[in-house]
């Protein structure tokens, strides 16, 4: 049996995607995850939008393509955007802090779960930087407003080989007192 750590060493930003479509019932089970993910105050910022249909994949992987960036989206079988919603935190804390106070935080965990989400099940996941809001809010119908959290292309990945991580060590990182 897998465990945890197994799953962060294997989880990796996926650029090649196989032609193959991924179930719905997959990607319900990434935005469960992302669901049960911790946030301040149990206030859960966060909504999904999942494109799944080859119409809206298409659309949204031209939306990812920007300064020729992410050729590889065009492969990708379908995208979860998360946006940002309204925290509601307890009163007392409402007093000292602005209500998104967490909210980046929050999305970025609830980020993370859609991708260890998508890891365990064999599906590959990658976060885009660089996209046209504007166009997915358009083609997603998506209020203009809204402010995204995260892109997630998710699809079958072409290859099981797993990357070398290149990362910092943890005395880089870390200082226990």
């Amino acid at each position: 049996m897998e465990n945890f750590m197994d799953l962060c060493l294997r989880r990796q930003s996926c650029r090649d995607f196989a032609d193959r479509p991924v179930e719905h019932e997959k990607l319900v089970h990434c935005l469960e995850a992302a669901r049960l993910s911790p946030s301040g105050c149990n206030s859960q910022p966060w909504s999904f939008v999942v494109a799944e249909s080859p119409q809206a994949v298409a659309e949204v992987a031209k939306c990812g393509q920007q300064m020729n960036m992410n050729p590889f989206l065009d492969k990708a079988k379908a995208f979860v955007v998360v946006l940002e919603e309204h925290a509601v935190l307890m009163p007392g804390i409402r007093k000292i802090m602005d209500s998104q106070y967490f909210a980046k935080g929050d999305m970025g965990a609830a980020t993370y779960a859609v991708c260890l989400a998508a890891e365990d099940q064999g599906l590959g996941s990658c976060i885009i930087g660089m996209y046209d809001r504007e166009k997915i809010c358009e083609v997603l119908g998506i209020p203009v407003e809204k402010q995204f959290g995260a892109l997630i292309a998710l699809g079958y990945p072409a290859s099981d080989k797993v990357r070398n991580k290149n990362r910092k060590t943890l005395t880089d990182i870390a200082r226990f007192v």
